[in-house]
């Protein structure tokens, strides 16, 4: 192998090989998942054994949200294709920069169609070192110029097996992991506690505005209902009729487009963007920074097309171009917390029109019907809803900045330009 790899020059004492050569001496394997012939979209299940997909490939993660699933008997018959902890898992079309190494809790589940995986074998290589080994930016661009295809890139295993490698002592690979995974954790403990902060303020306005739990307790048990004697006391005793269904007494039921109205964003292509950190919303989510915003945030951004009813929260000041909306309020005592939760409800994603681009009609969404509640219990709601937002946001920021240092790190790491110890005193200080 030659001395200069596209990390650059093989720091004295490692050594080079290609990917091919590395799996063979660890006797393992480069295997794309099954083909589509043996696996259809009607194999699948609600429960059995995850099927990962490339969708499912994050960043160095596998991402379960969605995650498609086989029987137990599927996933024997394919059973070459399943995976072990350690096996690194590419996306094989289009995105082919993305990989996911495999963890324990994982193992098992089945390389699914349109992915390869990657089994370097024992005693070579350490797994979480080729994982980030294979991030590095150089190594990306490498595997992209390889890729076949003009329009859509694609991988198959000689392309990987002739990734080139740069092979550091054991001793090295296990500490630069271990720098790298340490940073990962904490941006994944983040995501965690996110998740679980998310799950807090959607079950608070189940129990609220869906259950209708603070106004039977109090019908049933007078004011020792179980709840805070402060958040009681806003909550009726009684219900009353309204479309044909029971709501809490004095609360009302509108038409959506009388509670807020769907703002147009505005075009806005990647060609024309300025650096900045306005984040950039598309239909599902951020697609960018630009320099200037055109909403204050906090803010409501809903798909139009493409990904049409996918309702986004927006921490800061915001640019939504124009394959979005955004929600501006018509009451002033509706918070956009409040309707964060009840846009998600009623499931816009339904509504899009079935055609060749999903769209989403905005007056057809307006005929939904809306629950609006007291200013008083809205005002309490928005109140911890708030406070877990910004608890989110924080945690959000701090992974923001620790993906930056890890993608700094990386490949200074990598090119042996920076040592080990210096690298720990650096995370050190964000641990």
């Amino acid at each position: 192998m030659p001395s200069e790899l596209p990390t650059g020059p093989v720091p004295s004492g490692w050594q080079s090989a290609t990917l091919g050569e590395i799996v063979r001496r660890g006797g393992g394997h480069v295997q794309t998942g099954p083909f589509g012939s043996q696996l259809h979209a009607s194999d699948y299940v609600p429960a059995g054994v995850p099927s990962i997909m490339p969708v499912n490939i994050g960043d160095n993660r596998i991402v379960e949200d969605g995650i498609v699933r086989i029987t137990e008997a599927d996933a024997e018959r394919l059973r070459r294709h399943r995976v072990r902890a350690g096996v690194i898992v590419y996306s094989r079309r289009g995105d082919v920069e993305r990989r996911a190494l495999v963890r324990p809790e994982q193992e098992g589940w089945l390389c699914g169609t349109g992915c390869l995986k990657i089994r370097l074998g024992e005693g070579g290589v350490d797994p979480k070192f080729a994982s980030y080994y294979l991030g590095h930016p150089a190594v990306r661009a490498w595997i992209v110029r390889h890729a076949i295809g003009a329009t859509m890139p694609n991988l198959n295993t000689s392309i990987m097996e002739a990734v080139p490698f740069l092979v550091p002592p054991p001793i090295e690979q296990r500490a630069l992991a271990g720098i790298l995974g340490a940073l990962d954790e904490k941006i994944e403990l983040n995501r965690q506690m996110n998740r679980a902060l998310d799950a807090i303020g959607r079950a608070l306005f189940k129990s609220w505005f869906v259950d209708f739990e603070p106004v039977r307790a109090k019908a049933a048990d007078g004011p020792s209902s179980g709840f805070a004697p402060h958040v009681a006391r806003l909550f009726p005793d009684s219900f009353e009729d309204s479309d044909h269904k029971q709501i809490p007494r004095g609360w009302r039921v509108l038409s959506l487009g009388d509670v807020c109205e769907f703002e147009y964003g505005k075009a806005l292509k990647e060609s024309e963007r300025k650096p900045g950190r306005v984040a950039v919303m598309g239909s599902n989510g951020q697609v960018g920074w630009h320099d200037s915003a055109l909403v204050q945030g906090p803010g409501l951004v809903i798909g139009r097309k493409g990904n049409p009813g996918i309702v986004t929260w927006v921490h800061t000041d915001f640019y939504p171009i124009d394959t979005t909306f955004y929600v501006v309020p018509k009451i002033k005592s509706v918070p956009l917390t409040y309707l964060l939760q009840a846009l998600i409800r009623l499931e816009l994603p339904l509504l899009g029109a079935d055609s060749a681009v999903p769209g989403l009609n905005r007056n057809i969404a307006y005929m939904s019907r809306i629950l609006v509640p007291s200013p008083a219990v809205l005002h309490a709601f928005d109140c911890q809803a708030t406070a877990l937002a910004d608890r989110i946001h924080q945690s959000e920021q701090q992974n923001q900045t620790t993906s930056a240092l890890r993608d700094a790190l990386l490949p200074r790491l990598i090119s042996g330009e920076l040592r080990v110890s210096n690298a720990e005193r650096i995370v050190g200080r964000y641990a």
